[in-house]
């Protein structure tokens, strides 16, 4: 009869230990329903975020990929064509000489704004503090938007005397004037200089925190050792920065390729189509020749240029945080 004691005795101090960590308290073991605080806060925060990136972008994209099913001109009703919009686009050749023009254009941009502001970056490392107002004012081109810069441009690419490439060129050749965007050899470059002016920012302040974050201490082993200005931004300062100049690369190719407020507001796609973009065909198909389907088609297009440069710059991304 000892051991029915003795487990009840167990029994209680089990008891009277679990109300001692519970502070005198009772602990119930019960099950409970769920409660508004059982709900993780993250989830609760980020819903508005999910419900407005779903109105925003999820349901115009899901949209747009829908109509480009369909043929749909003016208020006519709309019609299934299946992969007819892609069809046509294939053996268009104003689409095909859109896509060399997005391709120049893309990568020209690019390539200039960063190697200047690559450039820019390694000079400004050897004085940081003096170099600040400079810095500053590059960055703010970046701030301009498209429309503004490309008005600014204008002015600057008029066709007669009084435009200023026009006026700096006639110092040397008096009387010289040229439509800089009205000549189709020259509209396309008028362009790419004006989209790169504005783009240099952004590269010039990721290449500048890419050198600033170098130890100091290899800079000054370097200047120990005998090493010139021109060696160390060579051997050292160009290789330790390429993380800032990956990431320029990244963002400057995205911006170039969806471009369409400049062209817009300098050629608007002219002379003959020779400064038209993917970004802007879609535009002048959906809005001026009301063909909604063929231009959601050229979107989905642009959509799927986007998405091949983006994903391995994620996955590089997501690989290097592992």
């Amino acid at each position: 009869m000892a051991r029915p004691a003795a487990h009840s005795t167990a029994a209680e101090v089990n008891s009277q230990a679990m109300a001692g960590l519970g502070g005198g308290r009772r602990i119930s073991l019960a099950p409970r329903g769920p409660r508004l605080k059982d709900v993780p806060a993250a989830w609760i925060l980020i819903t508005p975020v999910i419900v407005l990136f779903s109105i925003a972008v999820l349901y115009p994209l899901v949209e747009t990929i829908r109509l480009s099913f369909f043929d749909i001109e003016g208020l006519r009703p709309a019609e299934y064509v299946g992969a007819g919009n892609y069809v046509e686009l294939f053996f268009d050749a104003g689409f095909r000489n859109t896509i060399v023009t997005t391709l120049v254009f893309t990568l020209a941009t690019t390539a200039i704004s960063v190697s200047l502001g690559w450039f820019l970056a390694m000079l400004c490392a050897f004085a940081p503090g003096r170099t600040l107002p400079f810095r500053v004012m590059i960055f703010a081109a970046f701030g301009v938007s498209e429309a503004v810069s490309g008005y600014m441009w204008v002015s600057i690419f008029r066709p007669d005397e009084g435009g200023l490439l026009n006026t700096i060129v006639g110092v040397v050749s008096p009387g010289f004037s040229h439509a800089w965007l009205g000549d189709p050899g020259t509209a396309l470059w008028a362009i790419i200089i004006a989209a790169s002016w504005s783009a240099v920012g952004l590269p010039l302040m990721l290449c500048f925190a890419s050198v600033q974050a170098i130890p100091k201490t290899v800079l000054e082993a370097a200047y120990m050792d005998g090493a010139k200005p021109l060696s160390i931004m060579r051997h050292i300062m160009v290789p330790l920065s390429l993380p800032g100049v990956r990431v320029a690369i990244f963002i400057n190719l995205l911006g170039a390729l969806r471009a369409f407020d400049i062209i817009y507001v300098l050629t608007g796609g002219g002379p003959v189509r020779s400064t038209e973009t993917i970004g802007y065909f879609m535009y002048r198909e959906s809005m001026t020749q009301f063909k909604l389907g063929y231009g959601a088609a050229a979107t989905v297009v642009l959509l799927i240029a986007v998405l091949i440069i983006s994903i391995p710059a994620i996955i590089q991304r997501t690989a290097g945080a592992k």
